[in-house]
């Protein structure tokens, strides 16, 4: 696969430095930290292994790739002047303006200045004496600081199976999460695709309308619900953006952190007849998007419930795919909702047309890489081109890459041998001053994920103020605190169906990755939450003088 990296651009890395804030990732949790920084006074620096801001929106380019929350609500809320002058132009925004705008919001608050680009991290040991951290990169730059902020983002680690002959391949192969920064086509090619998730699901019908045939690896078959994409209609825009404190205020009260005009009926389904349930599932089908799961209150905490929800969605791919064997194949069986819905355009229709074909991998899993092709259930595939859909080492991947030490030379990776332990998904006992944004243990993936990251990085911030204020130079969690937080989270998830399918929430995808369910359900509960510890003296945290 292509190698993005880019050394000839971005600033230099400093070979030394003192820092107050180390701030790794340069994507919208790191962009904001860096600009609260920068307002506490605090002397920070970015370090970000890609040539440009963006973060995820900077890496995954593949074809389709659009963000499954509307962009009115995916957007800063920190800066009234910049909600309400950037226009976005669709009601999903695509890649390129996502992109477009982290540059924008980077050049407009001059952030670049204090980030260095090409520069990955890949050491942070923690010396307990000087109560600072010494940040190493693959530049050779080392540097300190007395907190580390790790804004790597919750789905940065790509995914990619050790598949046998995986180098033998003579055609081109791509990964969705690492696409070239340059146009790919695929005009005349036989296109195989390994996996059915969101960047597939996304990708397919681009790629279908562009290759001589199409072959999709499925080994499980995800739910997606049509985004009926559009225009950003400007009286919609008008009207939020006259309350846009109030809008993003009631987002702040939904249970993923948006949604607060299509809100969850918090009725039973056991409640509704078969033509209410109909209409409800319908209403939401027509309308797109995410809002599907919210047509009644209990399909998330009751399997029988759930499978009325899930029914309704199968027959939808039943009338929309002409041949029902392959409708049958396309039609999950596992709860909706578990493994994180899709937002498709025209997904289950791409499969009626003759040049794309389902591979059914459940039971024969592809057994090679070929020279030509791949092997799977004793049947060879001629390719041209391999595009992995494989996925990411779900919220913890970025972390463990890098050789992170706390107290006593305690490695993170042997902290979280048995799954990872934090508390308030913000702190880890044993590495004080180190904060995760969106980390394990916080709702982070279940949410807007710009909603979860302004309240970390709020949090933190005021955290930070508070040690200054009061002549605390360290902070660390204490391990009861984290012992009763890793229960309460895995105890909200027992109580729903979350934990019932092998997801990436559970790091089902990654061989040999301890399965836990790694995010908390819940944004308003957490966020209270959050306000108590601090409003409490930062509960459950240990501070050194």
């Amino acid at each position: 696969m292509q190698d993005t990296k880019d050394r000839t651009a971005g600033a230099a890395a400093p070979e030394t430095g003192a820092f107050d804030m180390i701030i790794v990732g340069a994507g919208f949790a790191g962009m904001y930290m860096l600009h609260r920084a920068r307002g506490l006074g605090l002397k920070a620096r970015v370090f970000e292994a890609g040539t440009d801001v963006g973060g995820t929106w900077y890496w995954n380019r593949y074809p389709g790739a659009r963000c499954d929350v509307e962009s009115l609500e995916y957007s800063y809320s920190f800066s009234e002047e910049l909600q309400q002058q950037w226009k976005w132009t669709e009601r999903f925004a695509p890649q390129p303006e996502i992109l477009k705008y982290a540059q924008h919001v980077a050049d407009r608050f001059d952030l670049r200045r204090d980030i260095v680009f090409n520069t990955r991290v890949i050491a942070s040991h923690y010396d307990e004496d000087a109560a600072r951290w010494t940040v190493r990169t693959d530049t050779g730059a080392v540097v300190t600081g007395q907190f580390v902020v790790m804004a790597t983002g919750c789905l940065s680690s790509t995914n990619l199976p050790d598949f046998k002959g995986l180098g033998s391949f003579k055609g081109r192969t791509y990964h969705t999460g690492q696409w070239p920064h340059e146009e790919v086509r695929f005009d005349g090619l036989r296109v195989g695709v390994i996996g059915t998730g969101s960047s597939a699901i996304q990708s397919i019908p681009i790629i279908a309308g562009q290759a001589k045939e199409v072959f999709v690896f499925q080994r499980t078959p995800n739910y997606s619900i049509p985004a009926h994409n559009a225009p950003l209609d400007p009286a919609y825009e008008a009207q939020i953006k006259a309350d846009y404190a109030g809008f993003r205020a009631r987002n702040r009260r939904m249970m993923p952190g948006f949604g607060s005009n299509n809100p969850r009926n918090e009725k039973s389904v056991f409640e509704a007849g078969e033509e209410e349930r109909r209409a409800a599932f319908e209403a939401r089908w027509n309308r797109g998007g995410l809002g599907f799961q919210g047509a009644f209150g209990d399909l998330m905490l009751n399997d029988e419930a759930n499978q009325i929800a899930a029914e309704f969605v199968r027959g939808k791919i039943r009338e929309i795919v002409k041949d029902q064997a392959l409708a049958e194949k396309l039609a999950p069986r596992q709860a909706i909702g578990c493994k994180r819905i899709c937002v498709d355009t025209g997904y289950y229709d791409t499969f009626n047309r003759p040049h794309v074909h389902l591979v059914d991998i459940s039971q024969a899993p592809i057994e090679e890489i070929t020279p030509t092709g791949l092997r799977t259930g004793g049947m060879d595939y001629a390719l041209d081109a391999i595009v992995f859909a494989t996925g990411f080492d779900a919220m913890t991947g970025t972390l463990l890459k890098m050789d992170i030490r706390g107290r006593n030379g305690l490695t993170l990776r042997e902290k979280w041998s048995a799954g990872p332990r934090t508390y308030l998904g913000l702190g880890v006992v044993g590495f004080p001053n180190l904060f995760i944004v969106t980390g394990p243990g916080s709702p982070s993936v279940l949410t807007n994920m710009i909603v979860s990251i302004e309240q970390h990085v709020d949090w933190i911030s005021d955290c930070v103020q508070y040690l200054r204020d009061h002549g605390k130079r360290s902070i660390e969690a204490t391990e009861p605190a984290e012992i009763s937080w890793v229960g309460h989270v895995n105890a909200v998830a027992d109580a729903t169906i979350y934990p019932t399918c092998n997801s990436w929430y559970l790091g089902a995808n990654v061989p040999g990755k301890t399965r836990v369910f790694m995010p908390l359900i819940g944004f308003p509960a957490y966020a209270d939450k959050c306000e108590e510890v601090k409003a409490r003296g930062y509960e459950g945290f240990a501070l050194g003088a």
